[in-house]
């Protein structure tokens, strides 16, 4: 049997960090650093077999052989958690996923350092309460993710494409000095950690390309005098395809932005007349044609349901309408299946603010 002697200072970080490993299941927030890791990744292959979980008996050696160290690890893994967690909701689901399940391990640990060096049991119990902690947190975000992907699909979306865009887009202009994360004192992360830095770029990216979801009606009416599709030219009288949809309103009635995003076009464009695109997080692009006035710029950030712009009929139009199009890959697609459905769906996801934003989408009633 070895013998250890606490330090009073030794104590005194011990306590330290248990009351910060309680308090980071109220508090924490979502890592920038994350943001290197692909959103993509394949999470299902992310197996406990693929990388090294320390064993009970290391984890006893460890305690044994350097005390100090131990407390130097526990530290880094506080300073993960504190840096890539916050708002962590109480009613946290365990669905049926892939995570580890590390609570029997880290309890017979837990028994086994009491018993045989009783003046640690307590570092080894902050232990266990961190990997119960970023497991459970896992848990939520891979619930969150799927839910986000869930409502996607409701919308006949692809949430990888989406994805992906979003998480290209959260890349963009960042930089600043390499500081890789880690978990031990020696510059390697536990698996259990790294696997929750996964989980919550997945979820991040999938719920910022849900923010770029049109699901605002823009108009202040929703009197729609042509849909999306082929029609009768109002010109010439020929077939000819329509690539939005068009809202009947008075001469500079606001017009608002569909879904957050970041203004990429505004001016003049040919038929179109005063333009206003709005690109989004998840690649989509929103138009808004034929308007009076331009109230933003290139470069301005809108969210959802900003006033943009006052309604008009510049370019090749007949009359004062705007003329609203959602485009993916630079394709117009039909934009009534977002206005009409998207609002409903995301509420699912989230839950949303009743108060403030000029309309949050209903659906908007065809009226020809």
């Amino acid at each position: 049997m070895r013998f250890l002697t606490v330090t009073t200072r030794l104590q005194v970080t011990a306590v330290a960090i248990s009351l910060a490993a309680a308090f980071v299941c109220v508090a924490a927030m979502l890592a920038m650093a994350w943001g290197q890791y692909r959103a993509e990744s394949d999470l299902a292959s992310f197996q406990k077999k693929s990388a090294h979980i320390a064993t009970t008996e290391e984890r006893i050696d460890a305690y044994g052989n350097d005390l100090e160290n131990v407390v130097e690890e526990l530290k880094a893994k506080q300073d993960f958690l504190d840096e890539t967690v916050r708002m962590l909701p109480v009613d946290v689901t365990d669905p049926n996923t892939n995570v580890t399940d590390s609570s029997s391990e880290t309890a017979e640990t837990v028994e086994k350092i009491g018993a045989l060096l009783p003046q640690a049991r307590g570092l080894a119990e902050i232990e266990a309460r961190q990997i119960a902690f970023v497991e459970r947190l896992t848990r939520f975000a891979d619930a969150r993710a799927r839910k986000a992907e869930e409502a996607m699909r409701k919308l006949n979306l692809d949430p990888k494409q989406l994805a992906r865009n979003a998480a290209r887009t959260g890349r963009a202009s960042t930089g600043g000095p390499l500081e890789l994360l880690a978990t031990a004192a020696d510059g390697s992360i536990d698996p259990r950690f790294e696997r929750l830095g996964l989980s919550l770029a997945r979820m991040n990216s999938l719920e910022r390309a849900l923010e770029g979801i049109p699901h605002v009606v823009p108009a202040a009416q929703d009197k729609i005098t042509s849909d999306f599709g082929y029609r009768r030219d109002p010109f010439n009288g020929r077939g000819a395809m329509h690539g939005g949809i068009d809202f009947k309103g008075k001469i500079n009635s606001p017009i608002f932005a569909a879904a957050t995003g970041e203004v990429v076009f505004a001016g003049w464009k040919g038929g179109y007349g005063r333009v206003i695109d709005i690109r989004h997080a998840n690649g989509m692009v929103t138009r808004y044609a034929h308007l009076y006035r331009i109230g933003v710029k290139v470069g301005d950030a809108v969210q959802a349901g900003d006033t943009i712009g006052g309604l008009g009929s510049s370019g090749r139009s007949t009359g004062p309408h705007l003329h609203f199009e959602v485009r993916i890959n630079d394709k117009a697609v039909n934009p009534r299946p977002f206005l009409e459905s998207a609002s409903d769906v995301l509420k699912e996801v989230r839950a949303t603010s009743g108060a403030s934003k000029p309309r949050t989408a209903t659906a908007a009633k065809a009226s020809r």
